[in-house]
């Protein structure tokens, strides 16, 4: 499979929502529009492009650009061995994009990580709550305005609990 080859196939598959290509060492990148990831995932799950791994799903946070959330998504085709990296822009205010856990069970997992960790918010999302931070966690600690040595308020002990 030449890496060419689906990216025509993207472009075919959803006319202008491919807003970018590039490489980076040796890994296909493609930008997307944000709105059309879910839809791109799928079709690159399937046949004749099998990638159907997730290897990860992660966030970065630009605080100085307009977009400032960037969705990174790290795709795996095991029959033909190859890599592709996804990416798609959100705004700095409310950002949102569709889930992918219908079509990868671990992408429940990690956008509960992002969701928890940046705050971004997947539509669709079986179960988006708290991962690692407590519910009354105020903030989110790898937002790079976070403060470094931010407070947070004390909270009663739940029931129940240790």
């Amino acid at each position: 499979m030449e890496e060419k080859e689906v990216l025509k196939a993207l472009a075919e598959a959803f006319p202008g929502g491919i807003l970018e290509t590039g490489d980076s060492f040796g890994c296909p990148v493609v930008r997307l529009r944000p709105e059309i990831i879910p839809a791109a995932a799928g079709f690159l799950k399937s046949a004749p492009w099998s990638f159907t791994m997730l290897l990860d799903e992660t966030c970065v946070d630009y605080p100085d650009r307009r977009e400032r959330f960037e969705m990174v998504y790290h795709l795996f085709s095991l029959s033909r061995n190859r890599r592709l990296r996804l990416k798609a822009s959100l705004p700095g205010d409310n950002p949102e994009i569709g889930s992918l856990a219908g079509l990868w069970k671990n992408a429940a997992w990690l956008e509960r990580e992002i969701f928890d960790m940046f705050g971004v918010w997947f539509s669709g999302h079986p179960d988006l709550r708290r991962l690692l931070m407590y519910e009354e966690f105020q903030g989110n600690p790898l937002r790079k305005d976070y403060p470094l040595r931010g407070r947070q308020p004390l909270f009663a002990k739940r029931e129940g609990g240790r």
